[in-house]
């Protein structure tokens, strides 16, 4: 097994553990900042990694790691403008991004223009809790 086998192992534990935390009461909820971008229209209509169907007129996201149904609040810093979306979908899949968000989600925090913006995530609402 390689190093970064485990890296990503111990990686996936880490945001277990953290989502953990924020879902028993804890103060410490889970939060995360890096790179967001939003799906091309291409996806438009396609499946998602939990079965359901990608809209990008619907609040939705991708992540590597959070279980499908968690909701998390994505906040711009620059114009702390923030949207909640919900986890559907895996990825995203390029190098120093943490979520990809649907069209209407990148339009409400203001990031379509530029493609790329940083966010901070922090999660509201557990996979499966009312």
């Amino acid at each position: 097994m390689t190093v970064s086998f485990f890296r990503a192992v111990s990686g996936s534990l880490l945001v277990a553990a953290a989502l953990l935390s924020s879902c028993g009461g804890s103060k410490d909820a889970f939060t995360q900042s890096g790179g967001a971008s939003y799906y091309a229209d291409k996806f438009n209509g396609r499946k998602t990694a939990s079965g359901t169907t990608y809209r990008p007129n619907k609040l939705t996201a991708a992540h590597n790691t959070l279980p499908f149904g968690t909701v998390v609040k994505v906040t711009n810093p620059r114009n702390k403008r923030s949207v909640k979306v919900t986890v559907t979908d895996r990825g995203p899949h390029a190098k120093g991004r943490i979520i990809d968000l649907s069209r209407k989600a990148a339009r409400k925090i203001n990031i379509v223009e530029a493609g790329v913006a940083p966010v901070q995530l922090k999660v509201v609402k557990a996979a499966g809790k009312r």
